[in-house]
């Protein structure tokens, strides 16, 4: 039950990263603007090759279009607040305001992890079922696996924000973050929060843990199979095409894990932000950085856009 003689809270204030000085502040707001400019115009780049280069209509460009995408509007969600945070440390945000956001981030952010399990999916499909891959998938089975992953970050992030926000939050109002997330506000609750601990850790399962699984498992098949081919070269070959994408999944799942699996014994919020800060603003530019630089095909797509002779020609 709330506690006698409190003030039910309507609005929000995010600490942020207001322990900083001015001047450390603005040093961030820079590299941190910067970062997200890359982000936003890496994704731009992607989509555009994607959609300009018939070469790049397939499944895997199809899922890393649809990954650059929610990548975008998962950053859109969080990082301009993040940076209006650097500029004016005492930002505040209506009860309404921190519950859209945080339906906005987790949905993205679910949905990228889904998507990821369904890149691995592709990959498992085109190397170790190579003669049915363009049977199994076909644009039908693409649009429902995307489709699939969309719904699956609605469905946990109305589940999460409906049982956060249907806590009652009294006296307290200070955030220990940059954004409204559901650690930092299962805190500022002024009841017993043990069953919404429960639904975080079992939702935090479901989008880690699950897909982690499924890729792990995709990835040992995958490896047990490239390991036969008989030529060094078709062994090279098969390995870069899934090389981009265990670099991405790697680092995405692994800050997610740090943040949301780990006991709540060894939990700080402090190190938690650190990290988030790593998750919200470095991830999402690996995905354009990882896929431009380490993908051949995507580089000769570049090269054609560009007028230029395809480097692997």
């Amino acid at each position: 039950m709330p506690k006698r003689n409190s003030t039910c809270v309507a609005e929000f204030l995010f600490e942020g990263f207001s322990s900083f000085r001015w001047q450390h502040r603005l040093g961030f707001f820079v590299v941190f603007l910067t970062l997200y400019l890359l982000t936003l115009s890496g994704n731009a780049v992607i989509l555009t090759i994607i959609r300009l280069d018939r070469h790049l209509h397939t499944p895997m460009y199809f899922f890393l279009s649809m990954l650059s995408i929610s990548e975008t509007c998962y950053t859109v969600a969080i990082i301009p607040c993040m940076l209006s945070g650097l500029l004016s440390p005492h930002q505040t945000i209506s009860l309404q305001g921190c519950a859209t956001q945080l339906f906005f981030y987790l949905t993205f952010g679910i949905n990228n992890c889904f998507l990821l399990t369904a890149m691995g999916y592709d990959r498992y499909t085109a190397i170790c079922n190579p003669l049915r891959y363009s049977a199994i998938m076909g644009k039908g089975a693409c649009i429902q696996l995307a489709s699939g992953s969309l719904g699956i970050g609605l469905s946990m992030a109305i589940v999460q924000v409906t049982s956060v926000f249907g806590l009652p939050f009294c006296d307290a109002f200070v955030i220990s973050h940059f954004f409204c997330d559901v650690r930092p506000l299962l805190k500022l609750a002024c009841t017993d929060t043990t069953i919404n601990e429960i639904i975080n850790f079992l939702v935090s399962i479901c989008v880690l843990v699950v897909p982690m699984g499924l890729v792990f498992i995709s990835y040992v098949l995958i490896i047990s199979t490239i390991l036969k081919i008989a030529s060094a070269e078709g062994r090279k070959k098969a390995f870069a095409t899934c090389a981009s994408h265990l670099i991405v999944v790697i680092i995405h799942y692994g800050c997610a894990s740090i943040i949301y699996l780990k006991p709540k014994s060894q939990r700080s919020l402090g190190q938690d932000r650190l990290i988030s800060v790593t998750y919200t603003v470095i991830t999402p530019l690996l995905n354009p950085v990882v896929y431009s630089l380490r993908n051949q095909d995507v580089k000769d797509a570049l090269c054609r856009a560009t007028g230029q002779k395809p480097l692997s020609s």
